[in-house]
């Protein structure tokens, strides 16, 4: 899932108008692990992450917890200075001070995590604004061309799209202000496009009200599109977790591994196509560690094939650029680079 804290930033200051200048927290807080990183603020815009850290969100009680052990962590063992202010991508939507959120190990009170972790301020993020925001500070050798021509990027938006736990999209426009535009289509009903895609879509209508694009485009998607394939072809799952399935496809024990790999992969592909054309996208950014698994399937062509069929339109998208992007700091860097822009802008 990933759905807007709100459609800014939620903020709480121990004192109005206090927000601290010098240095910051930034953190990725996902279903499964936290990132942590902080940086000092600079004249010149650039951002860098320092000291990261990442925490299993099931070994800690509170994203308050996770917050205090790192700025405890930074005191005792870095030499950064004292820092009173974070600001945390994360997923969910906020119903007054409560974020509602179905992927976190635990609620989440803004006021309360602001003061059980100690910091003078705190501010909630989109977890993919963030990463949407990152993409401008994204070192060059994280990014790796999956198909279109490097360098017409520059001339307008940028579609930023990551299955991982849910799947978050987002996007990114040069200049503009704000320079992210938070999206659902995550959450959008979910299209197929072959005799073999609406097969899938039969078979879980008869379990889903409404079939979303993570139901089948997320790791756990990715096993609910094996365990479809296994039923319409009458075998029996093997495998329970995306990495089983991966490895599995990766060996080529297990052919029904391999095809739900190939057809997610092209599925995926489809998706993108159809965003960088409602967008307008110059650009395309894949990202979430599930891309970083599927490295070999989604440069072996059958993604492309589907990013571009779009009929008369499939010129619209030939020479667009689509990235895969490794950057094990991603979330943390957006989170850090939103909090510098939204200071030099305003």
């Amino acid at each position: 899932m990933s759905t807007p804290a709100s459609s800014d930033a939620v903020r709480t200051d121990a004192v109005a108008g206090s927000l601290p200048t010098s240095t910051i927290i930034g953190a990725d807080v996902g279903g499964t692990y936290a990132r942590l990183g902080w940086t000092r603020l600079l004249p010149d815009g650039s951002v860098s992450v320092n000291g990261f850290r990442k925490y299993a969100c099931a070994e800690h009680p509170s994203l308050a917890a996770i917050l205090r052990d790192y700025a405890d962590w930074l005191a005792r063992e870095t030499d950064a200075p004292p820092i009173a202010h974070a600001v945390v991508a994360i997923a969910g939507v906020m119903d007054g001070d409560n974020l509602l959120n179905t992927n976190l190990a635990w609620p989440v009170s803004l006021a309360a995590t602001q003061r059980d972790s100690g910091l003078q301020s705190l501010e909630l993020i989109n977890d993919f604004v963030a990463v949407a925001q990152a993409m401008a500070h994204a070192e060059a050798d994280s990014l790796h061309l999956i198909c279109g021509e490097p360098g017409r990027e520059a001339a307008g938006p940028a579609v930023v799209l990551g299955p991982g736990t849910g799947l978050g999209v987002a996007v990114y426009l040069p200049g503009g202000s704000p320079s992210v535009l938070p999206s659902e289509a995550g959450h959008a009903a979910l299209a197929g496009s072959n005799a073999l895609e609406h097969d899938v879509l039969r078979l879980l209508s008869q379990r889903y009200e409404h079939i979303d694009n993570e139901r089948v485009l997320s790791g756990p998607g990715l096993i609910t599109l094996y365990s479809a394939l296994c039923e319409l072809r009458g075998s029996t799952p093997q495998w329970q977790t995306p990495a089983e399935l991966v490895d599995a496809a990766r060996s080529g024990s297990d052919v029904l591994a391999t095809q739900s790999v190939d057809v997610f992969c092209a599925w995926l592909g489809s998706l993108a196509g159809d965003l960088a054309l409602t967008f307008g996208a110059r650009a395309v950014y894949l990202t979430g560690g599930i891309t970083g698994h599927l490295s070999g399937p989604l440069h072996a062509g059958g993604f492309q094939q589907r990013f571009l069929a779009k009929g008369r339109l499939s010129a619209a998208l030939r020479h667009v650029p689509v990235w895969r992007v490794e950057h094990g700091e991603l979330g943390v860097l957006g989170a850090l680079a939103w909090h510098v822009d939204k200071r030099t802008t305003r």
